[in-house]
């Protein structure tokens, strides 16, 4: 595409006026008007020939796969000159989701030995699937009368994941302090209830160790020697429904609930166990299945960017009981939700005793410091003794519910929404100490 700048259109506008003024007082100069219209448009076609041809330019850019929330990231772009002419230089401006706020809207880079390189920054705000569109690329010709634009399309899907690297270094770190499991196999045994062998029994060893047949046998006292299993299943359901949609403390409460899931499939998957996603609403939205290794852990990360805000109303029943007929064996299940009336947690507790039959569930409750707060102020005005009764009944439906879940079994985890991952990462570990996996 080729058209004028601004200086061509102030040029062709004092041009005008000046040749009709001529036309006005010396009628014999009325050739003056069109000559100036065809100097000008001659020195349009000059500068368009001048210029730098659009086929000669190769642009550079690579979109990354996936970028943190609250993150920024870094998208350097090239454009080169192949040949002929390089302008002094080019603007560049990126068309893409506006979720990934691409900063600045548009830059100037300078050209250098026939290139010109920009940087752009991707701060997103939101998660979700965000589509990078196009990059535009214009320059002025030799005597800035004309733009030459050219646009490059990119089509790139970008993940928009919740940064979990801050929460992943404090994983690690309480990882590397358990020492649990290291690089040596040595290092597994003596915890757990997979046998292992036998070894002469020593003074502070568990008594309960003792193997008396085969201390009998061999006319000493030998102990079995565990290892930790590994290869368990850790399945989070989220709940992706209006409830979880709404805000926490400045966030979804779904995102805060997609942190603390990552960073438990995280830990899962570098301890050897193998770690999914199932997400509900109305209806199941996404089922990973169960993945192994470290190495999964960003196409996770990638299907969580999948899950949209919802406007919906949860379907408890469905969404859990797909979920169970995907189970192909004993896992741990970890439910994060919300609920808000006595109807729908009656519908969640119903289906989560189904899932107690065959698996073990851990109940994740992202706990309201708001709603508390609102419970114990001090009242000045009628609406806030409204406003704190009316919390306090909420915390105490709430609490009951808590509480019949674990009556019946159900491990429950209830920590503030800052510490929602370590809390839910120290239940997982606690709950493997004690072999419930």
């Amino acid at each position: 595409m080729i058209y004028p700048t601004r200086r061509a259109v102030i040029l062709a506008a004092v041009g005008a006026p000046a040749a009709m003024l001529l036309g006005v007082l010396a009628p014999g100069l009325w050739l003056v008007g069109p000559g100036w219209i065809a100097l000008t448009a001659g020195l349009l076609l000059a500068d368009a020939a001048l210029s730098a041809r659009r086929g000669a330019l190769a642009l550079e850019l690579t979109a990354p796969t996936n970028v943190g929330v609250g993150t920024t990231e870094p998208l350097p772009v090239a454009a080169r000159f192949a040949k002929g002419p390089a302008p002094q230089s080019v603007e560049l401006a990126l068309e893409a989701d506006p979720r990934l706020g691409a900063r600045p809207g548009r830059l100037t880079a300078e050209v250098a030995d026939g290139a010109a390189r920009g940087l752009f920054e991707l701060a997103p705000a939101r998660r979700g699937e965000a589509v990078m569109q196009k990059l535009w690329v214009r320059w002025r010709g030799p005597l800035g009368l004309i733009w030459k634009q050219t646009v490059e399309t990119i089509d790139a899907v970008v993940a928009v994941t919740p940064d979990v690297q801050g929460v992943k270094n404090e994983a690690v770190r309480l990882f590397a302090r358990d020492a649990m499991f290291g690089v040596k196999v040595q290092i597994d045994t003596g915890d757990g209830a997979e046998f292992h062998a036998l070894r002469d029994f020593q003074t502070g060893m568990d008594r309960r160790a003792v193997d008396w047949k085969q201390s009998a046998r061999h006319s000493i006292l030998l102990a079995k020697e565990f290892r930790t299993e590994r290869n368990h299943h850790i399945v989070v359901a989220l709940d992706t429904g209006r409830l979880m949609c709404e805000p926490l403390a400045g966030l979804p409460r779904v995102d805060r609930a997609l942190n603390a899931a990552l960073l438990l499939a995280y830990v899962s998957l570098r301890m050897g166990d193998r770690a999914g996603l199932h997400a509900f609403d109305a209806k199941p939205r996404l089922t990973t299945g169960a993945v192994a290794g470290v190495g999964a852990f960003p196409l996770l990360q990638r299907m969580a960017a999948k899950l949209d805000y919802s406007a919906e109303e949860t379907n408890y029943t469905l969404g859990l009981t797909a979920l169970s007929g995907s189970l192909e064996r004993r896992s741990l299940v970890v439910v994060f939700t919300d609920f808000a009336d006595a109807t729908s947690a009656e519908l969640m507790i119903e289906n989560i005793a189904r899932l107690l039959r065959r698996h073990l569930v851990l109940f994740v409750v992202l706990r309201d410091e708001e709603l508390e707060a609102l419970a114990r102020a001090e009242p000045h005005e009628p609406e806030d003794v409204s406003r704190a009764v009316t919390a306090a009944a909420l915390l105490h439906e709430r609490d009951k519910v808590i509480a019949r879940l674990r009556r019946m079994g159900v491990h429950v985890v209830d920590a503030p929404v800052e510490r929602v991952g370590p809390a839910l990462l120290n239940a997982y570990l606690d709950l493997k100490r004690r072999d419930l996996l």
